[in-house]
């Protein structure tokens, strides 16, 4: 399997809470962030997929909190991509404090393939260069 540099993320102020920790919801974005970076980075970006009519909405999206994260912490995010089939493609990402190296969050999201037409498609078909890149990041 082939490595991939970790997304970086520092914590901003304006995403901490009344407590003065990262507010639960930006988890959420910061999968969002890393998993761009995931694309772009084994040559997928998402806007080039745009470009090709392709789209790739969230079907679901599912985190574990371990730790808390506060104001400038640095996470590390690593992306792998758990399932794909050419239909569906389901990531698993794990956040952790770069500086103590606790995993501060685990998640998941689950994704499908659309044309412009919002009609489900598969990428084997439609676009057998995405699919190899995808198939060859795959995890085993």
């Amino acid at each position: 399997m082939r490595t991939i540099e970790l997304y970086e993320h520092r914590a901003k102020y304006y995403e901490t809470d009344q407590m003065g920790i990262i507010h639960h919801s930006n988890y959420i974005r910061w999968m969002e962030e890393a998993r761009l970076d995931f694309m772009e980075k084994i040559g997928c970006p998402y806007k080039k997929m745009e470009q090709e009519g392709i789209i790739c909405p969230v079907l679901s999206v599912h985190c574990q909190y371990r730790s808390m994260v506060y104001f400038d912490d640095i996470v590390k995010i690593a992306v792998k991509i758990k399932k794909y089939n050419g239909i569906k493609l389901k990531l698993v990402y794990e956040m952790f404090n770069e500086t103590t190296g606790q995993t501060c969050t685990v998640g998941e999201s689950e994704h499908c393939f659309l044309d412009s037409n919002n009609r489900c498609i598969s990428l084997k078909k439609v676009s057998p260069a995405i699919d190899s890149v995808f198939c060859a990041y795959m995890e085993e």
